[in-house]
């Protein structure tokens, strides 16, 4: 029983960005996966409509309450404080996952 609360979780919130830079907030336990999914535009919604499919920044927890609630913290901003945040970090807001699938079959889009 001890072994399963000591054992880490990941989870992230992350902002995702068009080349226009319409921004896009999310949290997921499997960055990676998520963040593939929204290049390649596998899911109806926000993301595809407005072409986010660059990740601009992002932050890991170990619990899903912070997560979440970091989440609702950046989305709570005024546009220029999220600007703000991504380009502490990233400020000529490159695609951070950019080299993480270079190498990777493609063909299924």
């Amino acid at each position: 029983m001890g072994r399963m609360r000591d054992r880490q979780h990941n989870y992230w919130t992350y902002i995702m960005a068009s080349v226009s830079r319409v921004i896009y907030v999310g949290v997921t336990r499997d960055l990676g996966r998520r963040v593939w999914e929204h290049r390649h535009k596998r899911n109806q919604g926000f993301t595809k409509r407005y072409n986010c499919t660059k990740l601009v920044w992002f932050e890991e927890f170990r619990e899903i309450r912070d997560a979440i609630a970091c989440e609702k913290r950046i989305k709570g901003l005024l546009r220029a404080k999220k600007m703000a945040l991504i380009e502490g970090s990233n400020p000529y807001w490159k695609d951070l996952s950019e080299r993480w699938y270079q190498g990777v079959n493609e063909k299924n889009d």
